[in-house]
This record gives C-alpha cells, structure tokens and sequence, in this order.
C-alpha cells in the first residue's frame, strides 16, 4: 500500500491568525496522481511539509500506506522529496561508484555495497533517461533538465512508492517542462507509485494528475479530475486557478 490519508489535520504557524493547513478529510488512493493547486500562501506547500514530517501538525492524523506516521521522524516515513529547488548535493557528481555521490548516498545510508549500488542505479537512470556520461559532473555542471532527471532518480534508487514533490519543474524552460512532465508521468505509471505534486501550473496538472484538489486558506475547496472540476464549479476562485494564463 502506498496511498495518503489525512484526517482532521490543523496546523498554525506561530503569531498567525488562522491554520496554514485545515484540512478535515483527503485521500490520495494507491497509485494516484493528484495534484494540488492554490495561490500563494494558500497552505498547499505546508501540506506536503506535514506529509514529509518537517513540520508537526497540532492536530489530526497522517496515514502514509495506511499506517499512522504522526510519530515517524523526517527521512525515515516511507516517501521521497523533489523540491522545486531539487536539493541536490552540490559538492557531490551525480555518481562515483568510489564514494559517496548524489544518487549512491541514499542506498549507501540504507547498508548498499558497491556493485549492488551500480546496478540499482545504472537500471533507474535509464528509465529517467540520464546517460552515464553525465555520472561524473557535479549539478553545477549540469543542465536544468538534467538536473531534474538526477533529483528523480535519486528519488527513485529507494524504490519508495510515495513521492511527495513541489514544483519541480518551474525552474524549466518552455520546451524542456512539457518534456519533463510526459517523462513524470511515464514514470508514475511504470512504477504504480503514489504521488501528491504541488504546483501552481494548471499546464503541469493537466498532463499529470489523476485529480486536481485546489486548496485556498489551508482548506480543500473542491477535489476531481480537471473536466469534472471545471464543468460543476461555479467559484470563480477555482475557475481562474484551473485557466491557463
């Protein structure tokens, strides 16, 4: 099981007046794609900062392939980050069968050895299409599309099934991001994960998602595919977050 359940979650930052995050009832069922949407400020990042464990909610309950996480520390629930910033290891290349290295660091950590390490990784970065002649740069070294397919095979050397990401692909050019998003989605159909992905594109959650669930003051408005959500809202909040600009 890899689906997401949240029950009567609450957050507040300090010294704010009302909750990041309200959220009474939402569920990602196993192998779902759903993407979230809101403006800025709107809670949706806050979320996925709860799912990951790097904040505490104040209250309520996250399931995480049905089991209760609230007690399960930052880097040890069964889930894997692409931040939109990726959060590569700028020191390190992208592989060195050596040493420690940005897609070998997570399995060395798990107790992975040497060629055990190499074949794992040398099987996902084929499928993300990054070519080993890359394996020796440094993500300085590295294009914004290359940079994006190393942060998802780093995700993937683990084989989580949950994938929590956060606009991964705003930091792409306009011919590179629609690239990127067929890649996403081919890869979430191979592997069957289930995967919550952050965004403020409607372009990004068309291609990808399963559902949309737009979120606005840390509620969920309304949940459904694109089509449904579009054809039986009549909130103009909602309409204008689900209109390409």
């Amino acid at each position: 099981m890899s689906g997401i359940r949240v029950l009567r979650l609450r957050f507040q930052y300090p010294r704010t007046e009302q909750p990041a995050v309200d959220i009474q009832d939402l569920t990602v069922a196993d192998g779902e794609f759903l993407a979230v949407m809101g403006e800025s400020g709107s809670g949706k990042t806050t979320l996925l900062r709860l799912l990951a464990g790097l904040e505490v909610p104040d209250q309520g309950d996250i399931y995480i392939g049905g089991e209760r996480v609230n007690d399960v520390p930052v880097g040890s629930r069964p889930v894997q980050l692409i931040f939109q910033s990726l959060a590569l290891w700028p020191h390190l290349r992208v592989m060195d069968e050596r040493g420690y290295s940005n897609l070998s660091l997570p399995l060395r950590v798990r107790g992975w050895k040497g060629q055990q390490i190499m074949e794992r990784v040398g099987s996902v970065a084929r499928r993300v299409g990054l070519r080993e002649y890359l394996f020796p740069r440094k993500p300085d070294e590295l294009s914004g599309g290359e940079r994006q397919r190393v942060a998802l095979a780093r995700a993937m050397v683990t084989e989580a099934k949950t994938f929590l990401m956060d606009e991964p692909l705003s930091s792409l050019d306009p011919i590179s991001r629609p690239k990127m998003r067929t890649e996403i989605r081919r890869l979430h159909q191979e592997t069957g994960a289930t995967t919550l992905y952050v965004t403020h594109s409607i372009g990004d959650a068309r291609a990808m998602a399963d559902r949309i669930a737009i979120v606005r003051d840390g509620r969920i408005l309304r949940t459904g595919t694109y089509q449904d959500l579009m054809d039986s809202s009549s909130d103009e909040y909602v309409r204008l977050l689900l209109t390409p600009s």
